[in-house]
């Protein structure tokens, strides 16, 4: 059995793209996510950027780490004092749902505490998020939050209040009172 986790890995400012290259050429499986911004509207110019600046994920054994540590570029594991603190396999891949659907993200949202819901409808479904409130849109739709907690960051995703399906009994209250 493989004792293989997702890491946070913190790298120098500018260095994602290059570091996730040669992790992904020593063999390991990396994940950058990343966003897509739209420069000029008569331009068409696009550019990529990473989600989260200065981080990357990378699945490896914790024990064998000292490969991972070596690549120009790598800061440190992310972790509880000095030994590294894995990422749940359900946090990477709702994450990766979400940079998958393309739609319109914002990494700068708070940390927020909250009950999990699952999405059960629309390009992202199955996906576990915390439900934050109506502060995006006007509207007042609420706001999905894939949260990366070993981080402390979050992506907020806004969604049709339909597609909220709760997890756990107080959940269904909150998303009551969002509405």
């Amino acid at each position: 059995m493989s004792k293989d986790q997702w890491f946070a890995i913190r790298v120098k400012s500018n260095r994602e793209s290059v570091c996730s290259v040669a992790l992904e050429g020593r063999g390991y499986e990396v994940f950058l996510p990343q966003q897509v911004l739209q420069k000029s509207e008569k331009k068409k110019k696009t550019t990529t950027y990473p989600l989260f600046p200065g981080y990357l994920f990378c699945r490896f054994d914790c024990e064998c780490r000292l490969p991972v540590l070596t690549v120009p570029g790598i800061v440190h594991i992310v972790g509880i004092g000095k030994r590294p603190h894995p990422i749940e396999d359900e946090e990477i891949e709702s994450l990766r749902v979400v940079v998958q659907t393309g739609l319109p993200m914002n990494a700068n949202a708070p940390y927020t505490i909250g009950g999990k819901v699952r999405i059960n409808q629309g390009p992202l479904t199955g996906v576990v998020g915390i439900v934050s409130g109506t502060r995006t849109k006007n509207d007042g739709e609420p706001t999905l939050i894939v949260s990366i907690t070993l981080l402390q960051r979050s992506v907020a995703v806004a969604f049709p209040q339909s597609w909220l399906q709760s997890i756990e009994p107080e959940i269904a209250n909150s998303a009551r009172q969002v509405a």
